[in-house]
């Protein structure tokens, strides 16, 4: 009936930022089932980086927010980045694929996941 304004001070980034990620990951596994579809392959390149540039500034914004505001621990900051530089290695070594994708999609998570407990942590302080 009423519909509730949504603040974006409410929005949980690292929540939003571990989402992402999965659909990021969730697109690179199943994309590849039905390339031989899509007779379009520049389509697919576009995407791929347009998914990766989106989880890197979701996730940038939430790991810099979490420093800046709550806790100063730069963990978080360096898995992401691992987990970001395995994400582009994956583009560049196609062979190499869904290996560096199941090394990254870990990293990316737990980096959203350990700079949220650091901000809870810091907020019950």
């Amino acid at each position: 009936m009423f519909a509730r304004k949504i603040n974006p001070k409410n929005i949980n980034m690292d929540a939003l930022g571990a989402t992402v990620s999965l659909v990021c990951a969730i697109h690179c596994i199943v994309l590849p089932l039905i390339a031989a579809a899509l007779p379009l392959v520049s389509v697919n390149i576009f995407f791929e980086y347009a998914m990766i540039g989106l989880a890197f500034l979701v996730g940038l914004g939430a790991l810099l927010h979490g420093y800046r505001k709550h806790h100063r621990r730069p963990a978080p900051g360096l898995l992401f980045t691992i987990g970001m530089m395995l994400l582009i290695a994956k583009q560049i070594w196609q062979g190499q694929e869904l290996i560096l994708l199941l090394m990254a999609l870990p990293l990316i998570l737990c980096a959203h996941g350990l700079n949220y407990r650091l901000c809870r942590r810091a907020q019950i302080r």
